[in-house]
């Protein structure tokens, strides 16, 4: 397995933690069940950490795609600037949880709070998520581009 392999089978796993970490914290809030937060606090932590590996694939993934021919150096520029901003605001998301799940497994009054302010840092994680992975994703798949249309129609006249 050579790492752009190893990056295109870690990048997912922040991404759709984060989302299912989210939706269970909602969760835990509407049910107002501790163990549902605490459960979500977790998957949230594990995003960040699952995070760092995507992170640090990348850039040995680059070394690899850069290479094929069709690749845009654009694109791949554009990935790398949303995954910096998707990482650190993830591991910033993965420690509010950390401190949060303590908070709540002691039942501090302000375990409330930074359970809040890790929902709202999870939802916008999850929109930097989106581009992130929307941007990752026309590196190679150029049917996902908004130009895509361009792309096609021109290359049938080849």
């Amino acid at each position: 397995m050579n790492d752009a392999h190893f990056h295109l089978v870690v990048n997912h796993i922040p991404i759709v933690g984060l989302l299912i970490g989210t939706l269970t914290l909602i969760a835990g809030f509407l049910l107002k069940k501790s163990e549902v937060k605490l459960t979500a606090l977790g998957l949230l932590v594990f995003s960040a950490v699952a995070s760092a590996f995507a992170f640090y694939t990348g850039e040995g993934a680059e070394e690899i795609v850069e290479n094929i021919a069709g690749i845009s150096e654009t694109l791949i520029h554009e990935h790398e600037e949303y995954a910096e901003s998707f990482f650190t605001l993830t591991i910033i998301l993965g420690v509010v949880s950390i401190a949060a799940f303590i908070a709540e497994i002691k039942r501090a009054g302000f375990s409330k709070y930074l359970i809040i302010l890790a929902l709202l840092l999870a939802i916008s994680d999850g929109i930097l998520a989106k581009y992130v992975g929307t941007s990752g994703g026309e590196i190679r798949h150029t049917e996902i581009r908004n130009d895509a249309k361009a792309i096609y129609l021109n290359s049938d006249d080849d």
